[in-house]
């Protein structure tokens, strides 16, 4: 099965590479990942998985929609895990991914045929988050975290207090992402030390933007999910630094890059299938641009883009599938 695995690092020179508008049809004869000369590519690249990288591929259609206008790609947010299972049930082209395949999802992806590319496209910073108007929080440890988050805490750790004494008594109102989601998968396993153990009495959601609003609308709520959509409402919500052992730090470019946002920076992937690489051009083209421009859409999305040392291994990679 071709899996390379490519991590992601600090921000890259961006890279401007236009692409001429190539021909053929939907689908190319096997193999050929390219389109037939003299006519535009037409046709739907299917996207799902990820709720924090989907703004990402989606930037990225939109960006290749204004080279390639015949090309429309189509993404879903159903969790990184929902988007692995209709990945392995070939119903996608790509499946956005904010944690690598699982052993268990590959052998789906196998049993059914299904061969597949893994990419790094972009770093996150995992950001825990709480309301503009709360003015207790500043910095949470692991240890405090896991406290909050930890199976153990369900249905006992319900005030502020119990977390931090110097914490009011205050009602403990959490937001997160359901267990489909890969940022669950990754929170789970780097704060509470296996992947899924979470309390399950809190405010679960695969979408995002649900989380935001839950969160900004209670001075005693925290949540957690992607850095793209925090800075998208930084005016609503405040990022929490968090402290691994080495004082407090908060998530941004720079400290997800050099690693000192620790444990919960993280590299983001979509998975390719290589079959729909081979056969159908405007997929393989599509898959091409992501590639070449990954810096300037991370820039468009706003997300952390790679280094120019990992944005060159992504270009080898897909130049690879084919």
């Amino acid at each position: 099965m071709n899996r390379t695995i490519y991590r992601a690092a600090a921000p890259a020179a961006l890279l401007l590479l236009a692409l001429t508008a190539c021909g053929g049809a939907n689908e190319t004869e096997s193999g050929s990942g390219g389109a037939a000369e003299g006519s535009a590519l037409s046709g739907e690249v299917i996207a799902d998985g990820s709720s924090t990288v989907g703004p990402l591929t989606s930037a990225a259609g939109e960006l290749f929609r204004e080279v390639e206008s015949g090309v429309n790609v189509s993404v879903g947010t159903s969790g990184t895990g929902g988007g692995f299972e209709v990945f392995c049930q070939d119903q996608t082209d790509i499946s956005n991914a904010s944690r690598p395949i699982k052993d268990e999802e590959a052998q789906l992806c196998a049993d059914a045929g299904i061969e597949f590319t893994e990419l790094t496209v972009a770093t996150d910073a995992l950001t825990v988050v709480v309301s503009a108007e709360n003015d207790f929080i500043q910095c949470l440890s692991v240890e405090q975290l896991a406290t909050l988050w930890g199976p153990d805490a369900e249905g006992t750790v319900m005030t502020w207090d119990q977390v931090d004494p110097s914490f009011p008594a205050e009602p403990i109102e959490l937001y997160g992402p359901g267990t489909d989601s890969g940022t669950f998968d990754y929170f789970t396993d780097e704060i509470n030390g296996e992947e899924g153990a979470s309390r399950t009495d809190y405010n679960a959601s695969e979408d995002d933007n649900v989380l935001v609003q839950g969160v900004s609308g209670s001075a005693n709520a925290l949540g957690y999910f992607g850095f793209t959509y925090f800075e998208e409402n930084a005016e609503a919500l405040r990022a929490v630094e968090i402290d691994n052992g080495a004082g407090c730090v908060a998530p941004n470019a720079e400290t997800a890059a050099d690693g000192s946002y620790a444990p919960l920076a993280r590299p983001l992937f979509i998975y390719v299938n290589n079959t729909s690489f081979a056969e159908k051009a405007h997929v393989a083209e599509f898959v091409k641009f992501y590639a070449a421009n990954d810096a300037d859409i991370a820039e468009a999305a706003a997300y952390i883009p790679l280094n120019d040392e990992a944005s060159a291994a992504l270009v080898a990679a897909v130049e690879a599938i084919g």
